[in-house]
């Protein structure tokens, strides 16, 4: 399998022969750039990056997203800090080279009639300091691009917290539309990638369902 799925644009140039398990194992990644990542026509399959590429240290500590005309906070997750409780881990669990890159995020059929939501990111920094910070985020729903969103953090000083919202604008989404992204939980996926100086460091992957307490109303509703 290939690192993108071989149906022509979405494939990664110059790296058709590259192999999942041989990327892995050898822990070689091709040198994928902003505009590679723009022209991609679908989820990726695999991860286009180490976790070992994230040279600089940076660490998301927080992630929140509310409704920006109501202000409600529509899911928030935060990592624990030093003196917090946390469950320890048993001898059977593995530790996951993954862990902390994928997200799953469940809501109800009304998130699809937001018109725009903040996304407020708390992060760290190690010892480096980091120019040109970039992120591009893309959305899928099965083989449908929904949107892009390319933001930029700036620079951030070595050792440094820092705190960005970014705005997501929603695309009008056509009522058939609506009711397959309800009725086909995890189905929307996205990509999310990190640029340092046009360096791919990081690369997040997260799913989404909009069928949370659902009823027939709900879905009308949704559809309206």
């Amino acid at each position: 399998m290939s690192l993108v799925r071989k149906n022509g644009a979405d494939l990664i140039p110059g790296q058709e022969n590259v192999e999942k398990g041989d990327a892995e194992k050898e822990n070689k990644f091709p040198a994928v750039t902003p505009e590679d990542v723009l022209k991609m026509n679908r989820i990726s399959d695999v991860y286009l990056c180490s976790p070992e590429a994230n040279i600089f240290g940076i660490d998301f500590i927080r992630f929140q997203i509310r409704d920006l005309e109501t202000g409600t906070v529509l899911f928030e997750i935060a990592k624990p800090q030093p003196g917090d409780i946390v469950e320890p881990a048993t001898e059977e669990d593995e530790p996951d080279p993954n862990a902390g890159r994928f997200i799953r995020y469940e809501f109800t059929p009304n998130f699809l009639k937001l018109k725009a939501v903040g996304s407020t990111i708390e992060f760290q920094v190690g010892a480096l300091p980091v120019n040109n910070f970039r992120m591009i985020e893309r959305h899928f729903f099965r083989d449908k691009l929904l949107k892009t969103f390319d933001f930029e953090f700036g620079f951030c000083i070595p050792f440094s917290t820092n705190t960005c919202e970014h705005i997501y604008e929603f695309p009008p989404l056509a009522p058939e539309l609506i009711r397959d992204m309800i009725n086909h939980p995890f189905e929307t996926r996205s990509d999310s990638f990190y640029f340092v100086d046009n360096q791919l460091i990081m690369h997040n992957k997260a799913d989404y369902a909009y069928n949370g307490n659902i009823v027939s109303a709900s879905i009308a509703d949704a559809e309206g």
